[in-house]
């Protein structure tokens, strides 16, 4: 298979889910053998952030990477959308520290890319081969991600939050089954009862019931319903679907886990490319990704696959 690009660029503008800043973001064909990179365009011309987990800085929530001065937050969206949609060279233009949120998916970006399809290059892609499994775990969390060399990419999760609503959720994808329809278009997801303490401490600034499947876990009251209502000034919210809030409709029964699939295509993807492996996870979240994601790396830097 060769290596592919973007057919043109594309733009996309709106608020950070947790800095509620707004910024713009152009994604743009590059050349062949250029991989995903960002360009913190409101700091200059040289404030590149190469795509990979060796950049990471934080996993509070979101995937952040940094290089040098130049930081860039919530990448997993859009790095899980170019791998979905078997992009292998993109150049990321943005001038502000986070990625739109958008609808809390990466439906905008898959909707967009797939309306023009994408060029193939004069290069063939590299896929990237591991000589021994990758496992990784948290003993406190009792997450687990396990990376083993395969004929072909493929992810295969199970998520767990203890949660009367969620229930236990699993999520399969594998290179060339539909992402777009089946993957992309889930959207992020909270809990009812976490709501108020992140905007307590400023941590979802730009979040709101339009990104966001909202779960009510626990029993809530008139008065918690009215007082989140007229924060986001919207109509009365109530609680349907077996513990939902009403502001959206689920596209799946296990919306919530094939958004965590999303997020650990994207998060894996920072290994370094394309690999040719089994993913399997239990509890992913983006910290374990990355210490997953940086194993894989290392062991790809020893065999000289990568440098």
């Amino acid at each position: 298979m060769y290596q592919h690009t973007l057919t043109q660029s594309y733009v996309f503008e709106g608020k950070g889910l947790h800095t509620g800043q707004v910024s713009r973001m152009t994604v743009k064909p590059a050349p062949a053998g250029f991989g995903i990179r960002f360009l913190r365009t409101d700091i200059g011309p040289d404030a590149w952030i190469i795509a990979r987990a060796d950049r990471v800085s934080s996993t509070a929530r979101s995937t952040q990477l940094l290089e040098g001065d130049a930081v860039v937050n919530t990448v997993e969206h859009i790095l899980s959308a170019l791998t979905g949609m078997g992009i292998d060279n993109a150049q990321i233009d943005i001038d502000n520290l986070e990625v739109p949120i958008l609808d809390g998916s990466a439906s905008r970006y898959v909707a967009a890319f797939a309306a023009d399809g994408r060029v193939a290059q004069e290069a063939e892609r590299r896929y990237l081969t591991l000589s021994e499994p990758v496992e990784v775990r948290d003993e406190k969390t009792g997450s687990w991600v396990r990376v083993e060399p395969a004929g072909h990419p493929s992810y295969d999760i199970t998520v767990d939050f203890g949660s009367k609503v969620l229930g236990v959720q699993q999520a399969k994808w594998e290179e060339g089954q539909d992402y777009a329809s089946q993957i992309g278009v889930c959207r992020t997801f909270v809990f009812f009862h976490e709501i108020e303490y992140l905007f307590a401490n400023n941590l979802i600034k730009g979040g709101d019931v339009d990104n966001a499947i909202v779960i009510v876990e626990h029993p809530v009251t008139e008065e918690q319903l009215d007082r989140m209502s007229a924060s986001m000034g919207l109509p009365k919210l109530s609680v349907v679907g077996g513990g939902y809030l009403n502001n959206l409709k689920l596209h799946f029964d296990n919306e919530c886990g094939r958004h965590k699939l999303l997020d650990l295509i994207g998060d894996m993807r920072l290994a370094g490319g394309w690999l040719n492996a089994r993913v399997t996870a239990f509890k992913p979240g983006h910290t374990i990704n990355n210490l997953a994601a940086r194993a894989v790396l290392r062991q790809l830097r020893e065999s000289g696959q990568i440098k």
